[in-house]
């Protein structure tokens, strides 16, 4: 719902609500005012009789408008609403009636005096319809003034949207938002601007010390990983020192991936994998098993394979290859011997299932996708394959998902296109 909309119902609803209690408390009071004035007139008319009674001792004759009965029988005086026949109309119409008692040649009469009450009615449909109009015109003419707001007011917010929606902030560039005469938005506009430029120029720092770290650590890293296997192929190399070079042979190593890993993730964040082609992922995961193929016999894994041809996927195909590499060395990593790896592709989706260890009951397998959580912390894994897995499917906007069978100890990996 947009904002102008969502205010624009509070003011409908207290324009409504007001509208409402104001129209009932002047239909009440015109009804009591139009009703005063009868009863004012039918009072007026009881003490002209009184005086005229007094004076001469008879009724006279009746100049005002109205009705007159006279009764010998005692009635209850006072003013009332009553249905008196109209016999023209041959219909009951509705009447206000004051009865009073006069003394009459000695003898008590009581006297009714009626008023209809037709005009009243008149007047109440009247200022119903009135209120009516009013109130219709009113909900119309927000209607049409919300319309004429959002198209004219709020048409440089919509533009400021709109270039914020296309900004992208690979290409070093600054918004540039046109100007508006309402100072809101003028100053959204203002304080746009600065933060795209703040930002523009974090990114291009950052990408400058990504790219400068990844580039001067990898050739110390590769130096050391090489000075390390040549002390390990020396043939006179102490034997107590075997050991401590071999140590530290696998702590490079591990120190190599962990760089690697690292490094995929910032520029992945940082979004410096613009380019994209289709990639047939039946293809490379066919590629990657084969690969991949020592190891799974060596522990000697049950193979389930579905790769049926699907469509190519745009991805970069080193984003693509991580990702298949990723989730492949997971499931046999964590596999045990003799346990079951299933890769299963569809055109929606790509399932990789394998045995794995039994999960604790308060263990959740959402967060083994933060970075460096192990399951086993003794592992020489860095834990950040999962990570990298989730990194590359939000790029791309696909889901993955944890799923984990308790009966089987069946880990799935289930990335959904």
């Amino acid at each position: 719902m947009k904002l102008l909309t969502a205010t624009n119902r509070y003011y409908v609803l207290l324009a409504g609500l007001l509208f409402t209690i104001g129209s009932g408390l002047l239909y009440v009071g015109v009804l009591w005012a139009l009703q005063r004035e009868v009863e004012e007139r039918l009072l007026q008319q009881r003490d002209y009789l009184r005086r005229e009674v007094g004076r001469t001792g008879q009724l006279p004759g009746t100049p005002f408008e109205g009705r007159m009965q006279l009764s010998a029988q005692p009635r209850p005086e006072g003013l009332h609403n009553v249905l008196l026949l109209e016999p023209l109309e041959n219909e009951l119409e509705p009447y206000r009636q004051l009865t009073f008692r006069l003394q009459l040649n000695g003898q008590p009469q009581w006297v009714s005096l009626s008023k209809s009450l037709l005009e009243t009615e008149d007047v109440r449909r009247l200022i119903m319809w009135l209120l009516l109009g009013v109130l219709g015109t009113l909900l119309l003419g927000v209607v049409l003034l919300n319309r004429w707001l959002a198209r004219r007011l709020w048409a440089p917010f919509e533009r400021t949207l709109q270039q914020l929606s296309a900004y992208d902030v690979r290409q070093h560039q600054v918004l540039q938002l046109p100007g508006t005469r309402i100072e809101e938005f003028a100053q959204l506009n203002l304080a746009l601007t600065r933060l795209s430029e703040r930002v523009a120029a974090d990114y291009a720092v950052l990408k400058e010390f990504t790219e400068n770290a990844a580039h001067e650590t990898r050739t110390p890293l590769a130096i050391m990983q090489a000075k390390l296997e040549q002390l390990l192929q020396l043939p006179d190399l102490p034997a107590p020192a075997g050991p401590l070079v071999a140590d530290l042979y696998a702590a490079v190593q591990r120190l190599a991936r962990l760089h690697q890993g690292l490094t995929l993730l910032s520029k992945i964040e940082n979004q410096q994998f613009a380019a994209a082609r289709p990639v047939p992922l039946a293809e490379l995961l066919r590629e990657k098993l084969g690969q991949l193929e020592a190891f799974v016999e060596e522990k000697q894994l049950r193979l389930e394979v579905s790769l049926p041809t699907t469509q190519a996927l745009q991805l970069h195909p080193a984003l693509a290859d991580s990702l298949v590499s990723n989730l492949l060395h997971n499931a046999i990593r964590h596999n045990h011997p003799g346990g079951l790896l299933q890769v299963i592709l569809t055109s929606k989706e790509l399932a990789i299932s394998n045995t794995g260890p039994v999960l604790a009951a308060g263990q959740q397998p959402a967060r083994f996708f933060e970075r460096f959580r192990k399951q086993n912390a003794a592992s020489d894994s860095p834990g950040l394959g999962l990570s990298i897995v989730q990194s590359i499917a939000s790029f791309y906007g696909f889901e993955v998902r944890y799923e984990y069978a308790a009966e089987q100890a069946l880990h799935t990996l289930r990335v959904v296109f």
